[in-house]
């Protein structure tokens, strides 16, 4: 999981780029979100009549906000859909704070860009109920240098920057704790902040930016934590990062990505049948491309989605 992306213009019909809404509330991630990722104006989904010939043929429209509209895999996720008479309209978004909001006030139908831990905290902060309806992939999320090529060259009192939204933030941390490069009070977990990092057992120091500017930063770091999808924009090599968490393992549950409806559309056909063709082998081979293979497909019952989505909720109301 998301993140003002640098995004090429794409003058594809199917891309929509929405302007940027103020933000409110506790936090960027209340304000308009992060996090993964597209965007779209339509409520619901829209009915159209199409001619063919003499004929009328319906086609259903549904938007999707993402962060990630450039990645490859869209076009074959499009072309699936359209010979099930589904036109899918992707709506892009500048960073992790936009998507979410756009969704709970039906500018778009669906977004596809953030994990559950990602989803659990902004339901929670801003009181929402948007819902998970279908899973694709855990990325790892990575250390990446411009000054350093293994991780005992980074010195004692070192700078290392990591995103600032919440979830990210949290994760970045216990990546840092993996790597050995510093210590959280009591283990940490996936709500963890900078102000649980115990200073004095830590090699390194964190500097919080907007996940956005953690690649612009590598300059004037040691390191940088940077979400998979603005490594990759960056041209980054995720083969070379210094160290990244394991998405196999039980503790990346919370990171599995998702399509996310409002809660009242959980059970739409149509948006259920779109997360199925998802997993389609065309589709998939690009979503691994995209991610230079280090993507792990992860194919859950939306019920088991659910499941993991109400206790990371209940863990954050605490």
């Amino acid at each position: 999981m998301s993140d003002d992306t640098n995004t090429p213009e794409n003058k594809d019909d199917s891309i929509i780029a929405l302007p940027e809404r103020p933000g409110g509330g506790r936090g960027k991630l209340i304000g308009a979100v992060a996090a993964g990722v597209v965007v779209l104006v339509a409520a619901g989904f829209v009915v159209k009549a199409v001619a063919s010939g003499d004929d009328e043929k319906k086609t259903t429209t549904v938007s999707i906000g993402t962060t990630e509209a450039s990645a490859p895999y869209w076009k074959p996720l499009q072309d699936l859909a359209a010979k099930q008479d589904i036109t899918i309209k992707v709506v892009n978004f500048g960073d992790y704070t936009q998507a979410n909001p756009a969704l709970a006030q039906k500018q778009t139908d669906l977004n596809l860009f953030q994990h559950l831990q990602f989803l659990a905290t902004y339901d929670v902060s801003a009181s929402q109920d948007l819902t998970p309806i279908g899973s694709t992939v855990v990325v790892p999320l990575g250390l990446y240098s411009k000054k350093h090529t293994a991780l005992t060259q980074i010195p004692k009192g070192g700078k290392v920057a990591i995103p600032n939204d919440p979830t990210n933030q949290a994760r970045a941390l216990l990546v840092l704790q993996q790597a050995g490069l510093l210590k959280l009070k009591g283990g940490g977990n996936t709500l963890s902040t900078p102000a649980d990092v115990d200073a004095s057992a830590s090699k390194v120091t964190v500097a919080p930016v907007d996940a956005a500017q953690t690649v612009a930063s590598l300059p004037s770091v040691d390191a940088s934590v940077i979400n998979n999808n603005f490594a990759l924009d960056a041209k980054l090599d995720p083969s070379k990062t210094l160290f990244n968490d394991d998405p196999k393992r039980p503790e990346a549950l919370p990171y599995i990505n998702a399509f996310v409806a409002r809660a009242e559309d959980k059970d739409n056909p149509t948006y259920l049948k779109i997360a199925k063709l998802y997993h389609d082998p065309s589709v998939l081979a690009q979503v691994k491309a995209y991610s230079k293979n280090t993507a792990v497909i992860v194919d859950k019952p939306q019920a088991d989605l659910v499941k993991i989505l109400d206790g990371l909720k209940a863990d954050a109301k605490k």
